[in-house]
Parts: C-alpha cells; sequence; structure tokens
C-alpha cells in the first residue's frame, strides 16, 4: 500500500516508521528544509515541497497513493490537503490530525476526511477508559456515517455477564467488533459468552451511543424486575 504523508514532523515520522515496518511504501512531504530529516527514515520517499500546492502533490503522484495522512501541525493545512487529495486526486482513505479540538466538527466528508484523529480527544479518552467500567468511551470518530468507535467494559454486575454474543438483541446501527479479554484480542463469534471485565469495542452510529451504553450497564437484578 501506497501511502503519502503530509508532515514530516515527530508525528509524521513516527507514523511513517510504524507503517514500514508493516510493509508499506511511504511518502514524506514536508516544505520545510529543516524537516527533511532523511537519516531519521532512511527507507522512506522524501519530497520537499508545500503539500498544499497542486503542482507539488502532482509531483508526489497522489492519485498513485490508497491512504494520504495529513500529519501537519496546522488545521488549515491539514484541512487543505485533504480537500485536495479527495477531490483532485480520488484518494481513497484520507486520515487528517485535528491540532485544536475547537476545529474538530470542521474535519468531516466536506473537508474529504475519511477519519479524524484529534490528539487531545485520544488522550482523554484513553484515561477515561483506563479508569471507567460501565461507561461507553468514544475513541474515535469516523466521518462517513456519523460512526463512532467506542469502548466500554463490561462491569461484573452486567446482565449481559455470561450470555453468548448471539443471544444480544444489540440496538440497530452497531457492531461489536473485537472483544479485549486480559492479554487475548478475540473476534467475536455468536458462540462467544461476554465476561464480566472485558473490553467491548464497537463501531456505532452516535444515535445509538445512549442505548448500547444502557443495554450493556443494566444491573442483573434490574432485568430481573
Amino acid at each position: 500500500m501506497r501511502v503519502a504523508i503530509a508532515g514530516a514532523g515527530a508525528v509524521g515520522r513516527s507514523i511513517a516508521g510504524e507503517l514500514l515496518e508493516n510493509g508499506h511504501e511511504i511518502l514524506l512531504i514536508d516544505k520545510a528544509p529543516t524537516a527533511i530529516s532523511v537519516e531519521r527514515v532512511p527507507q522512506a520517499e522524501w519530497l520537499l515541497a508545500d503539500a498544499c500546492e497542486i503542482t507539488s502533490l502532482d509531483e508526489a503522484a497522489l492519485q498513485r497513493c490508497n491512504v494520504v495522512i495529513a500529519a501537519t501541525g496546522d488545521d488549515k493545512v491539514n484541512l487543505v490537503v485533504s480537500l485536495l487529495a479527495k477531490t483532485e486526486y480520488g484518494v481513497p482513505r484520507v486520515v487528517a490530525r485535528v491540532n485544536n479540538p475547537k476545529n474538530e466538527w470542521l474535519f468531516n466528508e466536506a473537508w474529504g476526511v475519511d477519519v479524524a484523529v484529534s490528539t487531545p480527544r485520544l488522550m482523554s479518552a484513553l484515561v477515561e477508559e483506563a479508569v471507567s467500567v460501565g461507561d461507553l468511551v468514544r475513541l474515535l470518530r469516523f466521518s462517513h456515517g456519523d460512526a463512532n468507535l467506542v469502548e466500554l467494559t463490561l462491569p461484573p454486575e452486567s446482565a449481559l455477564a455470561g450470555t453468548q454474543v448471539g443471544d444480544v438483541e444489540w440496538p440497530q446501527d452497531t457492531s461489536l467488533v473485537t472483544i479485549i479479554r486480559g492479554t487475548r484480542v478475540l473476534t467475536p463469534s455468536q458462540e462467544d459468552s461476554l465476561e464480566a471485565g472485558d473490553e467491548l469495542l464497537f463501531v456505532a452510529a452516535q444515535a445509538r451511543e445512549e442505548q448500547l451504553e444502557d443495554l450493556l450497564s443494566v444491573r442483573r437484578e434490574d432485568a430481573q424486575n
């Protein structure tokens, strides 16, 4: 898979390193000469250019990319890169970094963004996830379809503890994608049972989040009444 990353700072280089280890072809783009540090990520291609300029993106052959990641520290730049990647070059997947949470509402399909990653929001979500049992935590927002990646740790008193996945009447527009049980990562089948302490990851429509949280958090005694 060919991936272009706009922004060769610490964030961009870190992403590039991870993707290279997974066997992907990486192009790093930055307009600042001081950011071009080929020795730090020697396996990547490097381009000294302004990613907001069509001529630069033509030189980068963006139409050949499967994914574009707008990872600069400037939200305006990330939005422009995302819009150009999607509308001018038809890149299938555009991921954009949100630096200022106040700008998060802009990072949507209208600006060509498929997935917006807000570092402050993600950090706060991870803190919540670490201390919350029985509360739904939003980890990631997907622009298309108004869906989110959400997590809930099943509390011991939940009425669903011990219930098979296939026997649960899940809310509409929600999908259980992963069960994390201790050190194991399980792809849920209809026969798998839910256990207290399981970390459950869902892709869910935002309108269904409250309903999903209510379902998972209901106590046994309440369910029996």
